[in-house]
């Protein structure tokens, strides 16, 4: 059912936050930092994969993404919602549902045999077609997606996330140069704040992410080995 009240996007950034420190999908840790996939050192980790087995959480979050979309792309602004594997693939489905549309994903590359396909479900051209993804850095990894969906003759001009890290300057820059809109419902700057106003991190923890996020490459040269 499409979802009819919208709230902020201030309230749905603050509450979007609050649900990811409760169910302790965000952890943080800058004395024994995490590596990420870029091989790099980060004291911060969100796993929203974690999300899908939250039901309450789960539905307003997906209500939010909703709302987010219509209100910043347009009521009438897709005709297909594609989610990108694997992470996207559950948020997309919810997605679809929610505004009555086909639902279809995108494979990170073709699966090598049959088809050899990387859009799966169908995908028609000339349809307008929104990337959902759990989560967002730098933007670069929609790039590959956005592609594969553009192959098909369909257009891609939005992607959907839950989460952004907005401590990178370059990424909607990257998105942007590629004609892509990103539409977001919460940061990691919305995090700190309400991991601020709650009992979750002691003083210094926050602290020191805070200094992360006002200089994230800074810090990661500080502290990756030559």
């Amino acid at each position: 059912m499409i979802p009819t009240s919208f709230p902020t996007k201030e309230e749905i950034a603050r509450l979007s936050a609050q649900m990811l420190l409760e169910i302790r999908a965000v952890d943080f840790r800058p004395e024994d930092p995490f590596t990420l996939s870029s091989g790099l050192p980060s004291p911060t980790y969100v796993d929203c994969r974690k999300l899908i087995s939250y039901p309450r959480i789960r539905a307003t979050l997906m209500d939010f993404m909703t709302v987010t979309v219509m209100r910043d792309a347009g009521f009438e602004a897709f005709d297909n919602i594609a989610g990108g594997e694997t992470a996207g693939m559950p948020f997309g489905a919810l997605i679809a549902e929610r505004l009555a549309l086909p639902m279809t994903y995108v494979r990170k590359k073709p699966k090598g045999y049959g088809r050899n396909a990387r859009i799966e479900g169908v995908m028609s051209e000339g349809q307008r077609v929104l990337l959902v993804e759990d989560m967002t850095t730098d933007g670069g990894s929609k790039l590959s997606f956005v592609d594969a969906i553009r192959e098909t003759g369909a257009t891609c001009a939005h992607t959907a996330v839950i989460f952004y890290y907005d401590i990178f300057p370059e990424t909607i820059k990257t998105l942007g140069d590629h004609g892509v809109q990103l539409h977001h419902l919460c940061t990691w700057w919305d995090v700190l704040a309400q991991a601020r106003r709650g009992d979750y991190f002691d003083t210094a923890t926050l602290d020191a992410v805070e200094a992360f996020l006002k200089a994230p490459r800074d810090w990661q040269a500080a502290r990756t080995k030559s």
